[in-house]
């Protein structure tokens, strides 16, 4: 069995269906709203354990609705939850996020109690977490958990995958500890004070970025992903043609994806492939279809992909 791990933030999402983001200072009519647990890494925990792995999250609620909605997500997913603090004092995290009528959304995050995880506390209170073969961080958590995280499950020997997003200048120490940094072009760019409009852009951001023994994937969307070895070495792996639904959680369905793969003993460039697939048939798929997405929903679909290629 495969042993995923996640230490990152839990949100509760609050999505606004409209026909586009509001100007500044405009009131727009939208749809609809619905509810949905979110934050990057519950959302990969979940999609990890959707894909076959065994998953074990640390992390921090508040004592309310919203974090027992948050946990129930996590069980419900098959998600350990023992390494979940509760907080008497900080309220759950949270985010009003915007969906525009292509799909495409924006959203704004109130962390809460994510930020109260006491980093120097993890090393000793999360030990089952260490166990893992790998060990999958965002940046919606203190640095200072992250690289407490990554110190422990690195010297357990677990491979530590750090999903910079969002996008934020980030210490060299835990950089040394990411075996695999995973961005999308937006955020490396924004991670290297450069704009990315072009295949051309991409290269330079990946030169920018790529440190030696790190492997680097920057995901393009509908252009597809750009991988980078420790030696340098890099290729564009060519994305799937499908008609986007809602591009809203992709990007944590493909980490979560990509971490299982990995765990299982998947080759980078293999993982990265399912991973593809897995966000494709996402992005494509209605809320209750993304539920119940699976590993041999994505192998079906990879295999109808290569006869039609």
């Amino acid at each position: 069995m495969s042993r995923v791990s996640v230490v990152g933030s839990l949100h509760l999402d609050i999505l606004v269906e409209a026909p586009r983001l509001p100007a500044i200072d405009e009131t727009l009519a939208g749809r609809a709203w619905s509810q949905k647990c979110g934050g990057k890494g519950g959302n990969q925990a979940v999609a990890a354990a959707r894909f076959g792995a065994q998953v074990a999250m640390g992390g921090r609620i508040g004592d309310d609705d919203f974090g027992k909605t948050l946990l129930a997500n996590l069980q419900t997913a098959g998600v350990d939850v023992s390494c979940i603090g509760t907080d008497a004092a900080a309220g759950s995290g949270m985010s009003v996020a915007i969906q525009d009528a292509g799909g495409e959304y924006g959203a704004v995050i109130v962390s809460g109690a994510n930020l109260a995880i006491d980093a120097a506390a993890i090393e000793r209170d999360w030990t089952s977490l260490w166990r893992a073969d790998v060990l999958m961080l965002q940046n919606e958590v203190p640095d200072a958990v992250n690289l407490a995280a990554a110190k422990a499950a690195h010297t357990a020997g677990a491979r530590v995958m750090l999903n910079a997003a969002p996008a934020k200048v980030l210490p060299a120490a835990l950089l040394e500890l990411v075996d695999i940094l995973v961005v999308n072009r937006v955020e490396a760019g924004q991670m290297i004070g450069q704009p990315i409009h072009a295949p051309d852009d991409v290269a330079r951001a990946a030169t920018a970025l790529h440190r030696p023994r790190q492997h680097l994937v920057i995901t393009m969307g509908r252009d597809g992903l750009y991988l980078a070895a420790p030696d340098g070495s890099a290729s564009l792996q060519r994305a799937f043609s499908v008609k986007t639904r809602s591009a809203h959680g992709a990007g944590d369905c493909f980490c979560g994806a990509l971490a299982a793969q990995l765990a299982f003993g998947d080759d980078l460039a293999v993982a990265c492939r399912f991973a593809q697939a897995a966000a494709a048939l996402f992005v494509a798929a209605s809320p209750d279809e993304q539920a119940v997405l699976s590993a041999d929903l994505v192998q079906a679909f990879l295999k109808q992909a290569e006869r039609t290629a």
